[in-house]
């Protein structure tokens, strides 16, 4: 039986955070030993502790986060699949800025350096797989969409705690895993971000207040440079203008909202479109289908249909 997230209990946040894993599985009847997460071994930039150990193939991560947490930049050793049950978390890797809802996934490719912010609560279930382990998966960060089966599979994981290799179970479950992960659609959508500091603070400044639509004016004035400078910086570090980004940017929060169960045309409203055609006209443009036909394909993947999203590039 594979336990929900539900069968997991939640520890209070504080510097060190301990989270027990319960499910009413049988194979899992009461709480298991603490997860503990120390937040200062953070300021380091590699994290070896949390990579599988001699004898395992996946270790994992059961942590709840407090709203408004930022995880330092880092990096392990290891293969790591960031997923939350709840919550969305803002991670960035480079200059690459994802917002990732409980449907999707970060594949973080071993000894890439990458950051996590949670704007809310957040339960994170971490994967941490033995390098090489999923060849098909990219070398590079990739979004992930996490279908039921494979939600549920994580769930299970973290409630086991670390996966073995000469335990048949455990290696059923890693294979099952590795599987499901490397069938799952890759959802192509992600920002850059300037490393110019104004041109960043506007940038923040923009996705925090999609559903205002702010003028790039209002924007620059709020951080204290001018238009001309921005839209140089733009061109210069990103290859585009503001508006072409901000696109973009509108697009990664509509996906968000559209796998959440949101209305279209509330979606549109939410990243700043008055007219919900407006807004299906960029998706159409971007994407190659309408919004409710992308989550119509969605949908038909949980299902096991095998349909692939993928932007046009």
């Amino acid at each position: 039986m594979v336990a929900s997230s539900s069968d997991v209990c939640w520890g209070a946040p504080a510097r060190i955070l301990e989270v027990p894993c319960v499910s009413v599985s049988r194979r899992c009847p009461v709480a298991k030993s603490l997860l503990r997460h120390n937040i200062s071994a953070m300021r380091q930039d590699v994290l070896p502790g949390y990579d599988p150990k001699p004898g395992v193939s996946i270790s994992t991560l059961a942590y709840e986060y407090p709203p408004a947490f930022a995880v330092p930049e880092h990096a392990h050793g290891s293969d790591q699949v960031i997923y939350a049950t709840r919550g969305v978390m803002e991670v960035s890797a480079g200059q690459s800025y994802w917002l990732i809802p409980p449907q999707f996934a970060v594949w973080i490719p071993a000894q890439t350096v990458h950051r996590i912010r949670m704007p809310g609560a957040v339960s994170m279930r971490t994967l941490y797989l033995r390098r090489g382990q999923a060849p098909r998966l990219p070398s590079v960060c990739t979004v992930l969409h996490v279908a039921p089966l494979l939600r549920e599979l994580i769930v299970e994981a973290v409630c086991i705690g670390q996966l073995r290799m000469r335990n048949h179970l455990h290696c059923a479950l890693r294979d099952l895993i590795v599987s499901r992960l490397q069938s799952a659609s890759a959802v192509r959508t992600s920002v850059t971000l300037p490393k110019d500091a104004r041109a960043l603070a506007v940038a923040h400044a923009c996705i925090a207040d999609q559903a205002d639509s702010p003028s790039l004016r209002a924007l620059c004035e709020s951080v204290g440079v001018t238009v001309r400078t921005i839209e140089r910086a733009f061109q210069r570090e990103i290859g585009t203008s503001f508006e072409i980004w901000r696109r973009q940017v509108r697009l990664m929060k509509a996906i968000e909202l559209l796998v959440g169960g949101c209305p279209v045309k509330e979606v549109a409203f939410e990243v700043g479109y008055r007219q919900p055609s407006a807004f299906g006209e960029m998706f159409r443009r971007t994407l190659g289908t309408t919004p409710k036909a992308w989550a119509s394909a969605l949908l038909n993947a949980e299902r096991g249909s095998g349909v692939k999203l993928r932007a046009r590039t």
